[in-house]
């Protein structure tokens, strides 16, 4: 891991998976483990967030950019801050594209849920298309843009940032560790445009398809301060040891 005054993250982003017993080994796994130079968040379906032990650091894989209502299926900030949870994936490729969340309402909740005084992770990215007609980058500052027009730069001290290539996610492909680095240089400089030290200190992580057998090298990018990590985070093993190469 680079040197540098940010501290690495390892986020497990299970999706629609997952059951009892898959609290119960990876909290076992993640308790026997020595990880003082990074940390950890779990991001489970949110009907298992009661099962894990307190003190576990917890995310939610969405929340409503409502506090309250006749919003049947969502989940508000102050119901996660019941269960402890710190952490709320915002953005995610599979809840823009599947439940049409433009940018505009991924705003919106990055903003409800920094009120609520937990801390986002933020997921931009692009789509293999996108990324084929060379306008990713235009693409990826436009992501970027609404949340800062709606939050301001001096927000992103409390935000965390994913990068996920679409095309990377669940294809079992992979960015090369030079082409997660540039985009990730790229995030970190458009930020900076506004603010510099911000955008110094801003964490972003890599997700797709990291691997236990690819962690480390993607790590050691100047950029790439951890993982937002899918498929491996159901894999108790593979999940600690994406832990431990952020670790190092």
């Amino acid at each position: 891991m680079p040197t540098n005054t940010r501290r690495p993250l390892v986020a497990g982003n299970w999706k629609m998976n997952g059951d009892k017993s898959l609290v119960e080994k990876v909290q076992s796994h993640l308790a026997q483990a020595e990880l003082s130079n990074m940390d950890w968040v779990i991001c489970p379906p949110a009907p298992y967030l009661g099962l894990f032990d307190a003190g576990t650091k917890l995310g939610v894989q969405n929340v409503s950019q409502f506090d309250s209502g006749a919003h049947t299926g969502e989940v508000s900030v102050s119901m996660l801050k019941e269960f402890g949870c710190g952490y709320a994936i915002v953005g995610h490729s599979e809840r823009r594209e599947d439940n049409f969340e433009s940018d505009d309402v991924v705003a919106q909740k990055v903003a409800k849920v920094l009120d609520a005084g937990l801390t986002p992770i933020l997921c931009v990215g692009e789509p293999e298309e996108v990324r084929e007609a060379g306008t990713l980058f235009d693409y990826i500052a436009n992501q970027l843009d609404a949340v800062l027009a709606e939050v301001g730069i001096a927000a992103f001290t409390n935000i965390v940032l994913a990068y996920e290539p679409i095309w990377a996610i669940g294809t079992g492909k992979t960015a090369s560790p030079e082409q997660a680095q540039e985009v990730h240089a790229f995030i970190r400089g458009h930020l900076a445009k506004q603010d510099s030290n911000i955008a110094a200190g801003t964490v972003i992580l890599y997700g797709g398809s990291v691997k236990g057998s690819n962690a480390k090298e993607l790590f050691s990018q100047a950029d790439v301060d951890g993982g937002l990590i899918g498929g491996a985070s159901l894999n108790p093993e593979d999940f600690l040891s994406i832990c431990l190469a952020a670790n190092q």
